[in-house]
């Protein structure tokens, strides 16, 4: 993130939190250099410009966190693809509880909704194939809103023998999660409850669901930033946590070891082998991980855990700074307290935000007070109009979508939270800012601080008209901007 000093509203590294939360140390006190995690820190914010919080654990003590505002400590945020390694978890709690084995065929869960002539690949796939990627498939198959997720799976060709050809297939860690559900007659989700969130302090875990109510296991897991370090803590406890054992070692062991070759490229940690859902690393290392930079990445070599949320493009390039930078700050004898590294590390930490928009907040008249509607077109957005107010010249964007109105209030130089009103993502909390980047033209950044999306907006005036547009910092596919024209309808503010 380019640096911006305004004031954070988080405090970092207390040392008083919740009973269930992971104990606080100063860096040198686990042997780990401050100046080291400052160096990835600013590092980060120069070049990566995309990181959304950041928690480093190291002999079970967090020694640096830092969210950036408006994310916070105590917000979810959606994991995508490391929620993989949660459902690996659940198959793992299932096997030792005896309701399955990594070596039962995927059909014979599901023989209601097998092919009637299943593929002698088909019959073989079993249980391991789906947890190692290696289910034979050439591709991935679909899931669509109208037909059963189970079923289209069962249903698409293996033309591999399982076990011998690897393809990232979230559709196979669902059918995982199916299976869970099956054995146990309850979600993914309510499974792990009391098995792992709730020992963990875990509150308020949210999961997806498929069209068939079945947790989608592949993606959808929304926790806390911390959770996700007490997740990596256990695994590098060998799945106990306070003294209980809630995670076989065995199962450990075995879920983070490499399964499955998946690449030869030294210097990818993309190609390093794949576990249960796990991705083997480079430096001994293993993580989960998910799409724009989510990471659990556990070190056992070094005692160490590392938990990261991300709104970015090259995922590698956030491990190729923790290999660089942080990894040489994780030093095996003691260390001496660095008191001025601590306290600027301390300030840095506590001041990391997201810039809010740049520009002026001197309001444009032109642009104020009128409501401008839009064609039919796939957002769904009807009427936008921008109202000032005087008092602290923030300007509220009333916008109309699908029949419902919405009023984002946005001020200039900070943030401000509230509910979404916004495009695809209105279910979602957010924090918007705004300003006036040329005479005839106001912006707002939008972000939606529990998942990794932040929302680029501009109203442009152009005659009668206004020329409204969105760039998300990230997204899937290739179009994540769009552009709008909307005809003025007077000061009829109906």
């Amino acid at each position: 993130m380019k640096r911006c000093f305004a004031i954070a509203l988080i405090v970092l590294t207390a040392t008083v939190g919740r009973a269930a939360d992971l104990p606080r140390s100063t860096p040198e006190a686990q042997s780990v250099s401050s100046s080291g995690i400052l160096s990835f820190i600013e590092t980060v914010d120069k070049d990566i410009d995309s990181l959304n919080s950041f928690m480093l654990v190291r002999h079970g003590y967090v020694v640096a966190e830092g969210w950036w505002t408006p994310y916070h400590p105590q917000a979810r945020h959606s994991l995508y693809s490391l929620s993989k390694s949660f459902t690996s978890t659940a198959v793992g709690l299932a096997i030792s509880e005896g309701k399955l084995s990594v070596d039962d065929p995927v059909i014979k869960f599901f023989p209601e909704d097998a092919p009637s002539d299943p593929s002698n690949n088909l019959k073989s796939m079993r249980v391991s194939d789906l947890l190692r990627m290696a289910t034979g498939q050439q591709t991935e198959p679909p899931r669509t809103p109208e037909a059963s997720w189970v079923k289209t799976f069962l249903a698409h060709p293996v033309p591999f023998k399982p076990g011998t050809h690897f393809l990232y297939n979230t559709s196979a860690t669902y059918m995982q999660s199916a299976i869970v559900q099956k054995v146990t007659g309850t979600t993914v989700l309510d499974y792990l409850r009391p098995r792992l969130f709730e020992p963990l302090g875990i509150e308020n875990p949210a999961w997806e669901v498929s069209p068939q109510g079945i947790s989608t296991g592949g993606y959808g897991l929304s926790i806390r930033t911390e959770d996700i370090a007490k997740f990596g803590q256990l695994y590098l406890q060998n799945g106990v946590w306070q003294g209980k054992q809630l995670v076989p070692k065995e199962w450990i062991k075995e879920a983070t070891s490499r399964q499955v070759s998946n690449g030869s490229n030294p210097a990818s940690d993309w190609d390093q082998g794949y576990g249960y859902q796990f991705w083997r690393c480079r430096h001994g290392a293993y993580r989960g991980d998910g799409a724009f930079g989510q990471y659990c990445i556990v070190l056992p070599e070094q005692d160490a855990v590392i938990a990261i949320t991300s709104g970015l493009k090259d995922m590698q390039a956030v491990m190729n700074l923790v290999w660089d930078k942080l990894l040489p700050a994780l030093k095996s004898s003691p260390l001496v307290a660095d008191a001025e590294a601590q306290t600027k590390l301390s300030r840095v930490l506590k001041d990391l935000t997201i810039c809010p928009q740049d520009g002026s907040s001197n309001p444009q008249k032109g642009l104020l007070g009128k409501k401008y509607v839009f064609p039919s077109n796939d957002h769904k957005l009807e009427s936008i109009m921008l109202e000032q107010d005087d008092n602290d010249k923030s300007v509220v964007v009333v916008t109309r979508y699908d029949g419902t109105e919405h009023r984002t209030v946005c001020k200039h130089g900070e943030w401000t939270k509230g509910k979404a009103g916004w495009g695809q993502l209105r279910e979602q909390p957010m924090a918007s800012s705004g300003a006036w980047t040329s005479d005839d033209t106001y912006a707002a950044k939008i972000c939606f601080y529990e998942t990794p999306f932040i929302v680029h907006t501009s109203f442009k005036l152009i005659g009668d008209e206004l020329q409204y547009q969105a760039k998300s910092n990230v997204g899937f596919g290739p179009k994540n901007e769009f552009q709008l024209v909307g005809t003025s309808a007077g000061n009829d503010k109906r």
